[in-house]
C-alpha cells in the first residue's frame, strides 16, 4: 500500500471513536447551540472588551487590561490551569500624526501611520508627491522619487496580494531616495477611513517614515497627477519605538478525561491596533474560543482529550506570542491533535481549513477525507465545510514545524471594509452569528477531542 493510502487507512480506523455515536454527538451539538442562543455569552464579553477596554495595541496599558480581564473570566467559567505565559513584544507609539496638502489646493488629508514606522523630523516633512501604481512603475521611474513623498496608489485586489505595498513599500521607496512613503489603504471600500497595519525596514535601506491615506485621498492625488498639477504635501508623525515591553499569552483548559495527553486548542489574538476597539480583529475570536469552552463546560460535558483555550498576545506587529508558546511547548508538539486559530471576524463560520506541513500532497488529501468523515454529520446542521488550507498567523510558528493547524473562515462580507480602521467597532458585530459561531467551534472542538483521529 502507498503512504498516502496507508495514512487514509490509519485516520479512518482512528476516527472511528466520534463515527461510533453520531446521534449522540448530534444532539450534543444542539444542546450547544441552545445554550449558546440562550446566554449569548460571546456577544456579552465581546462587549465588554469593546466597550471597557477598547483597542489593545502591544505594549499599551489597554493589552495588559485585557489580558487580566480574560485571566478572571477564564478562572469565572472554573477552567483548569488558568495561567499566564509571559512573552517580551514590541512597543510601538503613533504619537501625533497630521498631512496636508499644500498644493494645487490647501487640504486636510486623513492618515494613520504604519506600525512599525519612524517619525518625521521636528518640524515634519515638505515635499512633493510622487504617484506610482505598482513597484515596478517605481523602479522605472528611479531617480525620479529622490526627494519626493511616493504615494503608492495600488487598487484592492485581495489582501495579501495589495498588503505586500503597505509592508514593503517604504523600503522600496527609500531606495530611490524618497524621503517618506505613503500607501493607498488596503481595503475594498472607504468612508475616509485609513488602513493601518504592519511595516518592516531593509537593512541598507535608510528608514523613512510611512504611513497610509484613504482611497480617497489616493485617487485624488492620482487625478491630480494625470492632470500635470504639481502635488506637495507636509506631512508629520510622531511615532517612535520604545524598549520591548512585557506581555503574556492567556491559557486555560478543560482536561481531558482519557487522553489528557492529547491537546486540542482553541485561539484567537487579544491584541489589536490602536485604533476602533478591535472587535473583528480579532475581539471576536477571542470571544468565540472563551465561549465554546464556557458551553462545554456549563453542559458538564467531558472530552476524552484536553482542550485548550491560547488568547495570543502580539499578532499584528510581532507574532511574539504565537513565537513564544511554539519555544515553551515543542515537548508537546508530537500530541497537539490541532491548534485551531478563529481570525477572520464575527460573521458566521462558513469553512474550516486545515494546514499540514512536513507531509506529502497526497497524505494531506488523505487527511482532509478522515476530516470529513470523522467531523461531516456532526457538523453538517451549521453548514461548514472542510478544506486543505491558511491556518493562521499565531499557529504557524507551529504549523511550520508540523502541528496540524485548523483556520476558521467566516463569511467575510464586510471584513476587510472595516479591517485596521477606526470602524473596527462593536456595533458591526452580529448577536446570532456571534453564538452560532461559538457553537459550531464548541461542537467541533468537542467533536474532535471524543474522536481519535490524528493528522499526523
Amino acid at each position: 500500500m502507498n503512504p498516502g493510502r496507508c495514512l487514509l487507512a490509519c485516520l479512518i480506523s482512528a476516527s472511528l471513536g466520534a463515527q461510533a455515536a453520531p446521534e449522540a454527538l448530534r444532539a450534543t451539538a444542539e444542546r450547544l447551540k441552545v445554550e449558546a442562543f440562550r446566554t449569548h455569552g460571546a456577544y456579552e464579553d465581546l462587549a465588554w472588551l469593546c466597550d471597557r477596554i477598547g483597542h489593545r495595541l502591544a505594549g499599551s496599558p489597554q493589552l495588559d487590561q485585557a489580558i487580566r480581564w480574560a485571566h478572571t473570566r477564564l478562572m469565572a467559567v472554573g477552567l483548569s490551569n488558568v495561567h499566564l505565559e509571559p512573552v517580551l513584544v514590541p512597543h510601538w507609539v503613533r504619537g501625533r500624526e497630521a498631512a496636508q496638502l499644500l498644493l494645487p489646493a490647501a487640504q486636510r488629508v486623513n492618515l494613520l501611520g504604519l506600525g512599525g514606522s519612524v517619525g518625521t523630523p521636528a518640524g515634519g516633512i515638505t515635499a512633493d508627491v510622487l504617484v506610482v501604481g505598482s513597484f515596478d512603475e517605481l523602479d522605472r521611474l528611479g531617480a525620479a522619487a529622490k526627494g519626493k513623498i511616493v504615494l503608492f496608489d495600488v487598487p484592492y485586489a485581495g489582501y495579501g496580494q495589495t498588503a505586500v505595498y503597505r509592508h514593503d513599500g517604504a523600503a522600496r521607496a527609500g531606495k530611490h531616495g524618497a524621503v517618506a512613503a505613503l500607501v493607498r489603504s488596503v481595503g475594498p471600500v472607504s468612508l475616509d477611513t485609513p488602513h493601518t497595519g504592519a511595516m518592516d525596514y531593509v537593512p541598507g535601506v535608510p528608514k523613512i517614515p510611512t504611513a497610509a491615506v484613504t482611497i480617497e485621498a489616493a485617487t485624488q492625488m492620482r487625478r491630480m497627477q494625470l492632470r500635470g498639477e504639481r502635488i506637495q504635501m507636509r506631512l508629520e508623525m510622531g511615532a517612535h519605538t520604545l524598549p520591548d515591553a512585557t506581555s503574556a499569552n492567556v491559557v486555560a483548559e478543560i482536561r481531558g478525561t482519557e487522553k489528557p495527553e492529547e491537546i486540542i486548542i482553541l485561539s484567537g489574538h487579544l491584541d489589536s491596533w490602536d485604533v476602533g476597539q478591535g472587535a473583528q480583529d480579532d475581539g471576536a475570536g477571542c470571544a468565540m474560543a472563551m465561549e465554546a469552552a464556557r458551553l462545554i463546560q456549563n453542559l458538564g460535558l467531558k472530552p476524552r482529550r484536553t482542550i485548550r483555550v491560547v488568547l495570543w498576545t502580539n499578532e499584528e506587529n510581532g507574532l511574539r506570542g504565537g513565537l513564544a508558546y511554539r519555544d515553551a511547548h515543542r515537548a508537546e508538539f508530537g500530541n497537539i491533535i490541532a491548534a485551531v486559530e478563529a481570525d477572520h471576524g464575527s460573521e458566521r463560520v462558513k469553512s474550516f481549513h486545515l494546514e499540514l506541513t512536513k507531509i506529502s500532497e497526497e497524505a494531506r488529501i488523505s487527511a482532509l477525507v478522515a476530516l470529513k468523515d470523522t467531523m461531516g454529520t456532526v457538523m453538517a446542521p451549521f453548514g461548514v465545510s472542510f478544506h486543505l488550507g491558511h491556518s493562521g498567523a499565531d499557529v504557524s510558528p507551529m504549523v511550520a514545524e508540523g502541528v496540524p493547524g485548523i483556520g476558521v473562515e467566516h463569511a467575510g462580507t464586510h471584513y476587510f471594509d472595516v479591517h485596521h480602521t477606526e470602524a473596527d467597532t462593536f456595533d458591526k458585530v452580529s448577536k446570532d452569528d456571534l453564538a452560532f459561531n461559538a457553537a459550531a467551534l464548541a461542537t467541533f472542538a468537542y467533536a474532535l477531542a471524543q474522536s481519535d483521529l490524528r493528522f499526523r
